[in-house]
């Protein structure tokens, strides 16, 4: 039978609204919104990406492949390139052609 008033004694401390609101208690502060998933993702990416004021300011070099080379060139032969192509490079040579083969909006 204790245990009954014991737990009446607590509803009793409770305030007659109902619920336990912080915001009523202190109605000049306001809780600040946390993004956890923003903090993660920028930090996964500064991990993948790198910290970019560590870098070196390169100047753009030459592309290793000639401007006139052709979708067919890079497809008829099968010798290898004399260097990596980066793929940014290769990235910008496909888009272009697809372009101009209307296969790219």
């Amino acid at each position: 039978m204790e245990t009954n008033g014991s737990s009446s004694n607590s509803n009793e401390s409770q305030p007659s609204g109902g619920s336990n609101n912080s915001s009523t208690e202190k109605p000049n502060e306001k809780e600040i919104f946390v993004n956890h998933a923003e903090i993660a993702w920028h930090e996964k990416r500064r991990e993948w990406v790198g910290d970019q004021s560590q870098r070196s300011r390169r100047t753009p070099r030459e592309p290793i492949m000639s401007w006139t080379t052709t979708y067919e060139d890079l497809l008829l032969s099968t010798e290898p390139f004399q260097q990596p192509i980066p793929l940014a490079e290769m990235v910008d040579f496909l888009v272009d052609i697809w372009n101009e083969e209307g296969l790219y909006d």
